[in-house]
């Protein structure tokens, strides 16, 4: 097992009090506070990880060699390419002028694509019509079953937007863009009829959407009737756990909560047997993950192999101007699932907390249900009780991933991986 205080993570990292019940996509700011004479505990205290070597034999080992420098250097240039060329004021969904009007050619859509009528508002939410949505010329910016099958597609590709919600924005438009890059297209986030080809080409024959049956085991958790913001009493819970059905199925298929619930208006989601429509995701990485990349200006991290090709992207939240995250590189020093956390007044005071305090696992705790360590002291990449803010807002010096993406990366990460802060 890793030396504890080597996977340890400053609270600097963490927004106070992010685990609510009824939680807003609005993280709260942290003003820390430095208590002196008291003891520094170490927040993260892994219930168990797996490794060959230690923490120590790590640090030890953490200088680049040549071949990584030179490796990430390639991926640096090309993810600076990829930014002076991705059009982040772009429209997704508007085709470019001289795109011709034309017919989807793969064999769940048939929709005959026009630039003129509005195949949007004929579009409907149902499981055929999700599955059988169409690209067409200038779709525009909105809430549209063409664009939840196109977050479904490239979850599936590798390339993550985040929540799953349906909807433009910034998210799809870099996942599109590092889709493209993948894919030998032109990365610029444009949602094109190429682009849409390439996804359905990828996807094969599999259906985006499925129908779910809601099992036992799902309405019988567990739950937590709610997350208290005071750490004192989240000390004295069993589990930071989900408070709901409908969290725990979002977390689950990648989607945002209330899209769900707009999916399945007439579903209670409290009886076992009930039919609900859902994502049809992937929950793997490819193998080979040799590098890896936290992009603060495009708030992404993206995943390199050993012959230096991209490989994967994720949505992330990278520290901020107050606190930002460290510049350099650094090794993987190694993965905590279900991590307890370990609160300390020494970092910064939380409501009338003095004393320290550890809070139990879950996906509701501070960093998730996952933390994967890094040579730099006190910093790691980790989960969030809030996905669908991912992106979005600051994080305090960490890099936080959706529990989802967290967990995917978590599983195939290994010791020794390196990664690099790139601005």
């Amino acid at each position: 097992m890793f030396v504890r205080t080597l996977l340890a993570m400053s609270l600097s990292c963490i927004f106070a009090g992010t685990a609510f019940a009824t939680a807003t996509t609005a993280e709260q700011p942290l003003n820390p506070k430095v208590v002196a004479n008291t003891a520094v505990e170490d927040p993260i205290n892994p219930l168990a990880i797996g490794s060959a070597s230690s923490a120590q034999d790590i640090n030890a080992d953490a200088q680049i060699t040549p071949q990584e420098q030179q490796d990430l250097n390639k991926a640096s240039q090309t993810l600076q390419n990829l930014q002076q060329t991705e059009d982040n004021t772009a429209d997704i969904g508007a085709a470019p002028a001289s795109a011709p009007v034309a017919t989807s050619s793969t064999a769940s859509s048939t929709t005959t694509a026009a630039s003129t009528s509005s195949p949007a508002a004929k579009a409907s939410w149902t499981l055929d019509g999700l599955n059988n949505a169409a690209w067409y010329d200038n779709i525009g910016k909105g809430q549209f079953p063409v664009y939840a099958r196109t977050q479904v597609m490239l979850n599936n590709a590798h390339a993550s937007p985040g929540a799953i919600d349906g909807t433009s924005g910034k998210n799809t438009l870099k996942a599109l863009a590092t889709f493209q890059q993948m894919n030998g297209l032109k990365p610029t986030g444009t949602l094109t009829q190429e682009t849409w080809d390439a996804l359905n080409a990828k996807q094969g024959n599999r259906p985006a959407f499925v129908e779910y049956t809601i099992t036992n085991a799902d309405l019988q958790g567990p739950y937590a009737d709610s997350i208290p913001r005071d750490y004192a009493l989240q000390a004295k819970m069993k589990g930071l756990y989900y408070t709901r059905v409908t969290e725990m199925l979002g977390e689950k298929f990648h989607m945002d909560e209330d899209f769900l619930k707009k999916l399945n208006p007439k579903a209670t989601f409290k009886k076992a047997g009930e039919k609900i429509i859902v994502t049809n995701i992937r929950n793997e990485l490819p193998e080979d993950i040799h590098l890896i990349v936290a992009h603060k200006g495009a708030k992404q991290l993206y995943l390199f192999n050993s012959r230096n090709q991209m490989i994967a992207s994720f949505p992330a939240t990278i520290g901020s101007s107050d606190t930002p995250s460290p510049t350099g590189t650094y090794k993987v020093t190694g993965v905590a699932p279900n991590p307890w956390y370990s609160y300390s007044p020494s970092n910064f005071v939380q409501g009338k907390n003095l004393k320290p305090l550890s809070l139990p696992p879950g996906p509701n705790g501070p960093v998730g249900n996952i933390w994967i360590g890094l040579s730099k002291k006190s910093f790691g990449i980790h989960g969030t009780p809030n996905p669908s803010a991912i992106s979005k807002t600051a994080s305090h010096g960490c890099i936080r991933l959706t529990n989802w993406d967290a967990n995917d990366l978590g599983k195939k990460v290994r010791s020794g991986v390196t990664v690099k802060f790139l601005e």
